[in-house]
């Protein structure tokens, strides 16, 4: 991993250049101590080297941040203080997403008071709600905050999609003015970035020069975790139109992404790699989760060497 800057960078794109929420946001880690419980601390930590390293906004208590394995008191401890020390710097979103649609709403209104800028929330998961169901959802929680909302559409991991339908309906909502998407139709979304004012944001790690490609906003990602500042070289050479050095900085990725998002879930693999960077000082993750096993670190370790940029990626490993 590039070393981090001695001071935060000052190439990210102008504010008034830079869409709502950034261009490469980070759905960051949870930091865990050994025991478990949650280092706030080192969560903060976590999530000031990826603003130094070139992150523009940051996703807290989202997927990858375990926020499901903790409690509501946890996820409101870690907003608070990412907000505390990050506060104004870079947009930071809430993940508040529940299947329930009076727990997400719980969640919203306390992340909106410690003032967070805005809300990631799922599609609601294991209750497969009909495409009415999702849209009132959706509705009932905008209606309940005056934050901004980004919704969250990854039916691998819910069960149902957001239809194009139903998120061009929802753009109408003035609360309503994002997508994270990780289902990787692009035709579909060409569909609702052609009829809405939504801005979409790539949701796979290894699809975002295709996303921006289209119309994408940028990318939330985890292997982001790993390789900041490259990823801020791609996001930014696309926005500048200069495709050529965006598909070369994609496929030096790739290698990366398939270490960090195919050989176990994001969070367990993105906190293994920064624990050989000595970022962290272990990889601690809550069940259901549990470490990479040997033949997994195996996988990821082979992936990261066969990579250009192991030299940096790898620099701090014996």
């Amino acid at each position: 991993m590039t070393a981090s800057p001695e001071t935060p960078r000052t190439d990210r794109p102008a504010a008034e250049d830079r869409p709502l929420f950034g261009t490469l946001l980070t759905a960051m880690i949870t930091v865990f101590a050994e025991d478990g419980s949650v280092d706030l601390d080192g969560t903060v930590g976590v999530a000031q080297q990826l603003v130094d390293d070139g992150c523009d906004g940051l996703v807290v208590c989202g997927t990858t941040g375990e926020y499901s394995t903790m409690t509501d008191e946890e996820n409101l401890s870690v907003f608070r203080a990412v907000k505390d020390a990050l506060g104004g710097r870079v947009p930071l979103l809430a993940g508040t997403g529940s299947n329930d649609t009076e727990h997400s709403r719980h969640l919203s209104r306390e992340a909106e008071k410690i003032g967070m800028d805005g809300l990631l929330i799922v599609t609601p998961y294991y209750n497969k709600p009909t495409q009415a169901g999702v849209e009132a959802h959706f509705r009932s929680l905008a209606d309940s905050v005056d934050l901004p909302i980004m919704l969250y559409d990854i039916p691998g991991r819910t069960g149902i999609p957001l239809e194009p339908e139903t998120l061009i309906s929802l753009a109408a909502h003035p609360n309503i003015v994002a997508v994270k998407d990780a289902k990787a139709d692009l035709f579909a979304a060409t569909r609702v970035l052609a009829e809405t004012d939504l801005l979409y944001y790539s949701g796979d790690d290894g699809l975002t020069l295709p996303w921006m490609a289209i119309g994408a906003a940028g990318l939330i990602g985890v292997t982001t975790h790993v390789a900041t500042a490259r990823y801020r070289e791609l996001v930014d050479a696309v926005r500048a139109g200069d495709l050529a050095t965006a598909r070369r900085i994609n496929f030096e990725l790739e290698p990366v992404v398939r270490a960090t998002m195919t050989r176990a879930p994001g969070a367990v693999a993105a906190k293994t790699i920064l624990t050989w960077q000595g970022r962290l000082p272990h990889p601690t993750v809550r069940l259901p989760h549990v470490p990479l096993t040997p033949a997994e670190a195996a996988l990821v370790r082979a992936d990261l060497e066969g990579s250009v940029l192991a030299g940096t990626l790898l620099e701090t490993i014996d």
